[in-house]
């Protein structure tokens, strides 16, 4: 396991462009949430917050019961950030436990394709490096999820209202490792129906090689 590293997933999202709540639903046997909270397990990481809008109990009731630690906010977040300073605060204000994290790592919610290889490759770089923040990147292209370290948590509550966490990247470009990943799936999402139709068809695909 790897008990010096916490995973942050905002689920706090209204799901607009898909017309449904996306979180839930079924990609070979398994919710999207669920499938991504156990490639988390799969590859080690101890500890996995779920921040999810008051009031949102289906989708709580999935993560609970597929391993995750809910987060719910006092209102409804309006951006990503928001949903990741709520995270991140709950683990600061919990007190000396907070300390033994050495990092944080950012994971889209709608990222089913997640690999656990990918995310452990991704965790023994920058493990091994000295950089503060580790993203994987395909040809050229940076994807997801992305780690920082325990001591950038202040930046991320100290960035300016109208800035996301891609600003943190951008002012710390010497801070930052890229780890080459030769699997395109790291720049995956899930917004649209056209993007649930090519993720199932891509699972159905994989399970009959």
């Amino acid at each position: 396991m790897t008990p010096g590293l916490l995973a942050i997933i905002p689920a706090a999202g209204k799901s607009r462009r898909m017309g449904q709540p996306k979180l839930l639903l079924d990609i070979a046997g398994q919710s999207v949430i669920a499938r991504v909270l156990g490639t988390l397990k799969q590859a080690g990481v101890s500890r996995t917050l779920v921040v999810v809008r008051p009031g949102d109990e289906d989708l709580i009731r999935e993560v609970r019961q597929a391993g995750g630690e809910v987060v719910i906010p006092p209102t409804d977040p309006e951006e990503m950030r928001q949903s990741v300073e709520c995270a991140l605060r709950y683990v600061r204000d919990a007190g000396p436990k907070s300390g033994a994290y050495a990092g944080w790592m950012l994971v889209p919610a709608d990222h089913p394709t997640l690999n656990p290889l990918v995310v452990q490759e991704l965790i023994s770089a920058w493990s091994h490096g000295s950089q503060q923040i580790a993203v994987p990147v395909f040809d050229g292209r940076r994807g997801h999820p992305t780690i920082f370290a325990w001591d950038l948590v202040e930046e991320v509550l100290s960035l300016p209202a109208d800035q996301g966490l891609n600003q943190l990247l951008r002012s710390k470009p010497d801070c930052v490792l890229e780890v080459c990943i030769p699997d395109s799936r790291i720049l995956d999402d899930l917004d649209t129906p056209e993007d649930l139709q090519r993720l199932r068809l891509s699972f159905k695909k994989r399970s009959a090689e």
